[in-house]
């Protein structure tokens, strides 16, 4: 065993443990499960087809956009989220090397 990794977490893992948390949500699933590929959802329409609150949502959507999953753009007064696949993806190979490297 090695006592040093018991005090200090690779970068690797702390940016992809925020992604992990952020997919680990039962309510942030089905927000990302509603779109389609390629897909910009508003908040509005994400808020359309949840029982959630518009807080609620919104604090989804912002753990999900801290972490990297989504992107957003404002156009005029409204939000527009899309999945950063690329960046989840870039993340999850990062921990998968490390353990394939390092474990």
């Amino acid at each position: 065993m090695r006592a040093a990794r018991a005090r200090k977490i690779p970068v690797a893992w702390m940016r992809a443990s925020r992604v992990c948390v952020a997919l680990g949500d039962p309510h942030r699933q089905r927000i990302l499960l509603l779109f389609e590929p390629g897909e910009e959802l508003s908040m509005l329409q994400i808020l359309e087809t949840s029982p959630l609150s518009r807080t609620a949502i919104s604090h989804h959507l912002r753990v999900m956009r801290e972490a990297g999953v989504l992107s957003a753009e404002k156009v005029g007064k409204e939000m527009f989220y899309r999945i950063d696949k690329d960046y989840v993806r870039e993340q999850l190979a990062a921990v998968i090397t490390y353990i394939d490297d390092e474990l």
